[in-house]
């Protein structure tokens, strides 16, 4: 799960990392007053909350001097579609925005915690270059980007912090406090079981405090069970279909297109929602009920996939091998009764008791259409989708 920016910093703030003095964030400019005064005196730092870099070149991250400024960036920035470089061409709308009491810089610096899938170990990735993203960094100048790994059973030692200091040209009268600031980033991703803690940039200030100015954390969703914090926030990247989806341990990831799938397998879901675009429809969903579903699971997830109003068609493809078809037929007929399903259902099995399946479908008296393959199914759902329009 990604967590917003200033969820990220609320984190690090109760782990003792020094963050700007906030207002927090805003939903609606006219909220913009209460929080310049709860962020302190001026200027003062308005930043979208979306989960998109390049958010300052896309006019996601601006300065106020004034509170009069302030207030006018705020009712432009609140409920704006937000376009950067990671997004589509639509953008992200803007929900929520942040209000920080401005910094004065001295140097940025780079610091992460990632996990590195080759030794299996959290690495910390660093570089005396901050404020430029890692990716541009690793291109450009790939030499100043330093990397060390940590023992996760002991975190981040001293003289490894005291290296990692030296090597990035920190104030010897700083070097102290920037070890503790490592090792406590360093505690935040083991302890919240996160692959990704960012800090870009880590600034120095004109005093020497260092401060983490912008915050990025990526956890591990395996680990949620654990987490119960964590789990409880709102994840902002997933639409309520998917998070109800998540619950019933379904795999569903909504789509623009008319023609929902509900498929076993997530090769087999890609391999549909492909087949379906060289037909010439357009999938509203990837829906993976996964090796074991059972009945109750397959009812959900046709529910999910009609509540999507997009839907016109409904295509169920399914490759019995540890689910047997017939599970998945009982799981369909009792799905579509209990919706009072209307839509076109277009169904193809394959595999595991594949003819007590399609028995058991070509008995239930539902409205529906069989294939063989899935080229056949395909071509139906997309004329389906069409005459239902």
């Amino acid at each position: 799960m990604k967590l917003l920016e200033y969820e990220a910093k609320e984190i690090f703030k109760t782990f003792g990392i020094a963050v700007p003095s906030t207002g927090g964030v805003i939903r609606d400019a006219n909220d913009i007053d209460a929080a310049l005064k709860k962020a302190g005196d001026g200027p003062w730092v308005l930043k979208a909350q979306v989960l998109a870099g390049g958010r300052g070149k896309g006019g996601g991250v601006k300065l106020a001097k004034t509170e009069a400024e302030a207030r006018e960036i705020a009712e432009k920035m609140v409920g704006m579609q937000l376009v950067t470089h990671q997004t589509d061409a639509k953008g992200l709308k803007v929900e929520e925005v942040l209000v920080d009491q401005a910094s004065d810089i001295a140097r940025e610096i780079y610091f992460s915690v990632v996990m590195d899938r080759k030794s299996g170990m959290p690495t910390i990735i660093a570089s005396a270059e901050g404020g430029i993203e890692i990716e541009v960094l690793a291109h450009e100048k790939p030499e100043v980007i330093l990397k060390m790994p940590v023992d996760p059973d002991r975190g981040l030692e001293p003289y490894q912090g005291r290296r990692l200091a030296f090597d990035l040209n920190i104030p010897q009268k700083q070097i102290g406090a920037f070890v503790k600031m490592a090792s406590r980033l360093v505690q935040v991703f083991l302890k919240l079981d996160a692959s990704l803690v960012e800090v870009n940039p880590l600034i120095l200030t004109p005093e020497d405090e260092l401060i983490a100015l912008d915050g990025k954390m990526v956890t591990d969703d395996n680990a949620l069970f654990r987490q119960k914090e964590l789990a409880a926030r709102r994840d902002p990247e997933i639409s309520e279909l998917e998070r109800e989806a998540k619950k019933t341990g379904l795999s569903y990831i909504g789509l623009d297109g008319n023609i929902g799938c509900m498929v076993n397998g997530a090769g087999l879901a890609m391999g549909t929602m492909d087949t379906v675009s060289l037909a010439g429809g357009s999938p509203a969903n990837f829906l993976d009920v996964g090796g074991g579903a059972n009945e109750e699971q397959v009812t959900k997830a046709l529910k999910i996939i009609l509540r999507d109003s997009k839907v016109k068609a409904v295509l169920v493809n399914i490759f019995g091998g540890i689910m047997r078809c017939d599970t998945i037929a009982n799981g369909v007929i009792a799905a579509a009764k209990a919706v009072d399903l209307k839509l076109p259902l277009i169904v193809r099995l394959e595999g595991t008791n594949v003819k007590e399946g399609k028995a058991l479908l070509q008995d239930s008296g539902i409205k529906m259409e069989q294939a063989d393959s899935l080229w056949e199914a395909a071509q139906k759902a997309v004329a389906a989708a069409g005459e239902s329009k």
